[in-house]
């Protein structure tokens, strides 16, 4: 349902605000107190006289009117505490409270908070004695050239001094002459900082950021940054002196260290934070707060925003801004020209005709007014800076000289604006700058960081033969030094999959490293040989230092275990082949054996010959794909906590890493008692073994000889696969075989059992023509065995102590059962849905449930009362623990017969909620997903009740609306 909104102000700011407002198809109406001749009776915008410093006369105009939104414009009613008003009057205000305004309404809170939080600004010190002021600015070892008004002085009480003489003279002006009123009665005095000023913008919702495109105001009345100060004269946006880089670095050491230092003191802030900048030649540093958008920022910034600006706001209040970040036109720029009474910043006259505002908007442009009023149908000057023209182009350049043609059309008396709106911005893009590497997103800094941060994990690693030194070109081994007499060199190189984007999804980088490690080691045992040496190669879109060296720690420790040397390696930075946040990584092993050790030793092997297994760690490094694809469509993910203790997610369950064979079975290996070796990687138990047999010869495995880890259990039910994409896809347990004589296999199995845990898993057999290489025999049944363990314990995990055990009533498919499991596997979730049950058998809410390993019953009539006693009789409350509720998925029917069983409603009395999954009563029935996609609505959710009983026979029910 559209809603009434209100802005609050006269400005260009809240004509831009109520204009873009207005747009949204969930504001039925934008009023504007006090507004000006642009907000009065245009379209869904109007005026209204309410006394916005009266806070408790505009909550009153809010309740009359029917408004669910104010937006406060400038800085004043923020510092005086509108925000904090009008939300205990119990109405939404977007903007920052009162305390949180203080980043703006006091300088000196504002130094002292950017010093706490070491948040990067100018050197200063704040002072209540002009005398003091005016001996610090003499004898500071920086030049203390900027004096500033500590309070509100409508963005002109900051005076830049060009000399000592002139600063103490700004601040006797100040402080003695109050030519800023009792803003003045605290000044600051910075340093004189030099660089490109920026304004950077955001969206808080008290947690997260969300940069708006940087813009650059220009302060100076006329062209050239010349004259004297103003509120500003017009501003470009986006400003192409800020690369995406700059861009990150900003939000995450400015605007976010803002609003988490904000918070960690106890004052979220929420609404718009206005960051203004100096890009200083050690970086960028905070010059000043607005706790609002600026004027006339605001009209060059909003034009720019795809997203619905409402949306956005709510976003904000609901602290959903993570999952709701506006979008923006990044194709497209955007200037603004500001059109003032002549005087202006001094006195000026007012009540001028303005015309060839119609033809402006001809022009394609948007008119913005400040300064101006109604008066017989005519529109006034009433101002200082009277309009704003806002033009939108393909770039800066064709923006401005849009812009221009549209002042040029508007005309009223003495009318001062400047032409060069943009002209730094325009001179930078002009300009011949040389490309460096660093331009083009390859930080080579950042790579010799990292190879400064790495070099003792692999200095760690060396051995005989290698001293694994990095840095060098290429790296050296010493087989004669490490021992051998006859070697065969053997190689093997390999990557670690798609097991790479639940890291990234997890950040956890710190065992990935052995996966690739031992994939390529273990492959050099499969020919008898030593780990010698491994590289590593990182490849990545942009460097993260600390991303790559928990990697590559992990590979050093890898390598250590394994006990071959960190050669060396490759960290290659290429901007375009991969998005943010995600690397590749692949690895080259080289090992050796002794020319008559060689595996496999094929003339050797003979049917009847016995297959042991050595257990795997877990699914190793195959089958992520799978994998990834079975959890997306399963109840959980890979921040479902699992485990018997629930110590675990499962995403830290499947980065289990790979098993290192090398040191426990290389002198197994050696003792000439085994004919072969094969690792379990890609492709699983049917297409590794036969790659070191004779062509003649296969083998056939049964499953109930070893043990098989509750994760495949899982993985075989959710994803409804066959023993056949089982056993192909994944080692099932199975890290390794050996084949080995059937009168030696006790000895071996025992010397292997010493380190690992191993079983006589198969044997040896002739290949019939036509027949598989590979046999797994009951591999469904040993599946089955485990299920009942795994879905009770390791995957599902137990009953969670201190959460709520609530029960869940479906009719049927339980069409809201799937959401509801999956906010209650969350660790943020104060419930744990403990039982599931359905008045009728097979549907597929039942199926849900048991997919999600949560115990299910069945019960024909929900309505019966002696049902009811029966189940509690039969321990179901001490058996599933539903002591604190349940929740009904159920048709309204059902609801009332439910309540009729006496036994039921008190055992439950207030603990009973039903849902239905839409918006009551606009869409209802069973088919209320598809009504509302039928209806082309853009905004969902569901309806919740809560269920009480008044009489046996009677239910009182009250909604409450969550908006999705």
């Amino acid at each position: 349902m559209a809603e009434r909104v209100l802005v609050v102000g006269s400005g260009g700011r809240e004509h831009a605000l109520a204009w873009k407002l207005a747009q949204s198809p969930h504001v039925k109406h934008v009023f504007v107190a006090p507004g000006n001749a642009g907000t009065a009776d245009n379209g869904k915008i109007s005026n209204s006289a309410v006394p916005v410093s009266d806070h408790a006369a505009v909550a009153q105009f809010c309740r009359d009117q029917d408004i669910r939104l104010v937006v406060v414009g400038p800085e004043v009613p923020l510092a005086a505490g509108i925000v904090d008003d009008l939300t205990a009057a119990g109405i939404k205000c977007f903007g920052p409270t009162a305390k949180a305004a203080q980043l703006e309404s006091s300088k000196s809170f504002t130094k002292a908070f950017l010093d706490r939080h070491e948040i990067p600004t100018a050197r200063w010190k704040s002072f209540t004695d002009p005398k003091a002021a005016c001996a610090f600015i003499n004898s500071a070892t920086f030049p203390a050239l900027v004096v500033k008004a500590s309070g509100l002085a409508a963005g002109k009480g900051v005076i830049v001094a060009s000399s000592k003489e002139e600063a103490c003279r700004a601040v006797t002006d100040i402080m003695q002459d109050k030519s800023f009123g009792t803003a003045g009665e605290t000044v600051v005095v910075e340093e004189l900082l030099e660089g490109e000023e920026i304004s950077c913008l955001c969206f808080s919702d008290g947690v997260t950021v969300a940069p708006m495109p940087p813009a650059q105001d220009h302060k100076r009345l006329m062209d050239g940054d010349e004259g004297p100060n103003t509120g500003g004269m017009g501003a470009y946006s986006p400003a192409p002196q800020i690369s995406k880089d700059l861009l990150q670095k900003i939000r995450e050491t400015v605007l976010q260290k803002t609003v988490d230092g904000m918070r960690k003191e106890g004052v979220p802030y929420v609404g718009v934070l206005y960051a203004g900048l100096m890009l200083t030649k050690d970086g960028p540093k905070v010059l000043e707060f607005n706790c609002r958008f600026g004027d006339p920022e605001c009209q060059v910034i909003l034009p720019l925003l795809r997203s619905d600006l409402y949306e956005v706001m709510q976003a904000v209040l609901s602290r959903k801004l993570a999952s709701s970040m506006p979008a923006w036109r990044e194709d497209s720029a955007a200037v603004t020209v500001v059109m003032a009474s002549q005087g202006y910043p001094g006195t000026y006259p007012k009540g001028l005709e303005i015309t060839g505002l119609t033809k402006a908007r001809q022009l394609g442009l948007e008119v913005f007014h400040a300064g101006t009023a109604l008066r017989d149908g005519r529109v006034l000057t009433s101002g200082g800076r009277v309009l704003t023209v806002t033009a939108i182009r393909e770039d800066l350049p064709a923006a401005l000289q849009a812009a221009n043609l549209g002042v040029a059309a508007i005309h009223f008396q003495g009318a001062i604006f400047r032409r060069d709106i943009g002209h730094r911005a325009i001179a930078f893009l002009r300009q011949s700058r040389g490309l460096t590497y660093k331009n083009s997103g390859v930080d080579i800094e950042a790579g010799n960081t990292l190879v400064q941060k790495i070099k003792p994990f692999a200095a760690a690693t060396s051995r005989s033969g290698c001293n694994a030194e990095l840095g060098g070109f290429a790296g050296l081994f010493d087989l004669k030094a490490a021992g051998y007499r006859d070697p065969i060199l053997v190689s093997g190189t390999d990557g670690v999959g798609t097991k790479l984007k639940i890291a990234q999804e997890c950040q956890k980088h710190d065992t990935i490293g052995q996966d690739l490690v031992a994939l390529c080691v273990n492959e050099l045992l499969a020919q008898g040989a030593e780990p010698l040496f491994f590289l590593d190669y990182f490849a990545c879109g942009r460097l993260d230092v600390d991303v790559a060296q928990g990697v590559i720690a992990g590979i050093a420790d890898a390598c250590k275990k394994a006990g071959c040397a960190l050669l060396g390696g490759e960290t290659a930075e290429m901007p375009g082949m991969y998005p943010p946040g995600e690397y590749d990584l692949a690895g080259f092993a080289v090992g050796a054996v002794e020319r008559g050790q060689m595996l496999p030793q094929l003339d050797r092997i003979t049917e009847g010959d016995v297959v042991i297994g050595v257990a795997s760690s877990g699914v190793h490094s195959n089958g992520f794909s799978l994998v990834r694809k079975i959890v997306e469509k399963s109840s959980l993910d890979f921040s479902s906590r699992v485990g018997v203790a629930g110590d675990q997610t499962l995403g830290e369950l499947l980065l289990t890493p790979t098993k290192l064979y090398s040191k426990s079975l290389l002198p197994v290996l050696r003792s000439g008692h085994v004919k072969a070796f094969a690792h379990i990687t890609g492709g699983g138990l049917l297409e590794n073994i036969p790659r070191v047999l004779p062509g003649s010869l296969g083998v056939v495995l049964d499953a109930l000889t070893w043990k098989i880890p509750e994760i495949f259990c899982w993985l075989h039910k959710e994803g409804n696969l066959s023993e056949e994409e089982m056993a192909r896809t994944f080692n099932c347990g199975l890290g390794a075989v050996l084949v080995v004589q059937k009168e030696m296999a006790q000895q071996v199995l025992g010397d292997i059992q010493g380190h690992e845990t191993a079983w006589s898993v198969g044997r040896v057999v002739s290949l019939q023509k036509g027949s598989d290489s590979v046999k797994v025999l009951n591999l469904h049944r040993a599946l089955q065995a485990n299920r009942s363990l795994c879905v009770q314990s390791h995957i599902q995990g137990k009953i969670q102590a201190g959460k709520m055990k609530v029960a869940v009533l479906i009719s049927g498919t339980g069409t809201n059962l799937e959401a509801l499991i999956n906010s209650t596997k969350k660790d943020t979730s104060y419930a744990q849905i403990v039982l599931v049950i359905s008045n009728k058998p097979g549907v597929e809410g039942l199926r849900k449930a048991e997919r999600a390993g949560i115990p299910t019953r069945v019960s024909i009539s929900f309505c019966n009362s002696h049902h009811w006693l029966g189940l509690q009789q039969e321990g179901a409350d001490e058996c599933y623990g539903v002591t604190h509720g349940l929740v009904g998925s159920l048709g309204f029917s059902f609801l009332v017969c439910l309540l009729k069983a006496n036994n039921l409603s008190s055992a439950f009395a207030g603990k009973i909620l039903n849902i239905h999954p839409s918006l009551l009563p606009s869409f209802k029935g069973a088919h209320a997903h598809k009504l509302v996609l039928q209806a082309g609505v853009r905004v969902t959710g569901c309806t919740v009740h809560f269920v009480a009983v008044s009489t046996p026979a009677a239910l009182r029910a009250a909604g409450k609306i969550y908006w999705k």
